[in-house]
């Protein structure tokens, strides 16, 4: 709808420029008389109607798409000829031998003029759907991009739960039903997320709590999980899963690795219009060991350079024994 009211918009205003530009000079040679006056007023409509009509027709050929430049700038000339030709009628119907273009001297020059002008139009037309459609084709891609990255759940962590779930049947039955719960509480919040590809961050951290109570009946004493989030940063937009995916490389890098199991600490703040979230945990990141590509974190680094063009970082460091997985966020565009 956006679309149709700017190029309506554009089609009047630069045809009643051009038309009353035309006008006014040629008044100021003739005088206000009925050959310029009704003859400019009909030149603006039927331009307007005429490059309407070559719109549709190269859009129904596809010719913007796939471009046929001749056959483009043909039609667009065309159509100037037969605009040249309604001036030169029309004017010789007004004013009959009196007609300004009676003359091939006057005739022919503006005939080519107007031909021009309708190429002009041409070539501002293909400029700018040419640039929208590139644009939407850009998008297009983005969010299929983020689509996929979005798509990516570890199977293992699946395969794991079940078998969790499975040993707690028979042993714990109101824990196994609770743990089937928030299994399904985590695929749900999976399959339906925000169009625009991002979530408020007290979302995250309730999917996140259902990730951990996963996890915690598989580790038992062995995961300690504590949150310390500020009550500011919980409506602010965060890419979906991108909390589960630091707990996930936590658990996974660090706590599963330690005969004894450690400490998480999940935490939040806000720093000069910056979200930093946090997640930290017990054990010690070796020097080759930063190096190496992770499939969770590099899917959110690729994320927050796709949502964030630059502006987003995730850094992972070493930290007083601990690991720490920080993510910067901006919160203003």
């Amino acid at each position: 709808m956006k679309t149709k009211q700017a190029y309506w918009t554009c089609q009047i205003l630069g045809w009643a420029s051009y038309s009353g530009l035309g006008m006014w000079m040629a008044a100021r040679e003739a005088g206000w008389i009925t050959q310029v006056t009704v003859g400019y007023a009909l030149y603006f409509l039927y331009s307007i109607a005429l490059t309407h009509l070559l719109r549709w027709y190269v859009d129904r050929r596809g010719w913007v798409d796939a471009p046929r430049y001749f056959r483009l700038f043909l039609a667009a000339w065309i159509t100037g000829v037969v605009q040249a030709a309604l001036v030169l009628g029309i004017s010789w119907l007004i004013a009959g031998k009196h007609s300004a273009f009676n003359e091939l001297s006057t005739a022919v020059p503006t005939a080519i003029i107007i031909s021009c002008v309708s190429m002009g139009w041409m070539v501002v037309y293909l400029a700018v759907v040419s640039g929208r459609r590139n644009r939407e084709k850009q998008l297009a891609l983005r969010d299929a991009e983020l689509r996929g990255l979005e798509a990516q759940i570890n199977p293992h962590f699946l395969f794991n739960s079940l078998n969790s779930i499975r040993g707690l049947v028979l042993e714990n039955p109101p824990l196994a039903q609770d743990l089937i719960t928030r299994l399904a509480n985590i695929l749900r919040y999976n399959l339906h997320r925000d169009a625009g590809h991002t979530v408020p961050l007290d979302s995250e951290l309730e999917a996140a709590g259902d990730y951990l109570a996963l996890e915690s009946a598989r580790y038992e004493d062995r995961l300690r999980v504590r949150f310390a989030i500020d009550p500011a940063t919980r409506s602010i937009a965060v890419p979906p899963m991108l909390l589960q995916m630091l707990v996930e490389n936590g658990i996974k890098h660090g706590i599963a690795a330690l005969p004894g199991g450690g400490e998480l600490l999940v935490s939040s703040a806000l720093e000069d219009g910056t979200l930093v979230l946090e997640v930290e945990n017990t054990g010690q990141l070796a020097e080759e060991e930063a190096r190496q590509p992770r499939l969770g974190l590099n899917n959110i680094r690729e994320r927050l350079r796709i949502l964030y063009a630059g502006r987003a970082h995730l850094e992972l460091a070493n930290r007083d024994g601990r690991v720490a997985a920080t993510v910067r966020i901006p919160t203003r565009q």
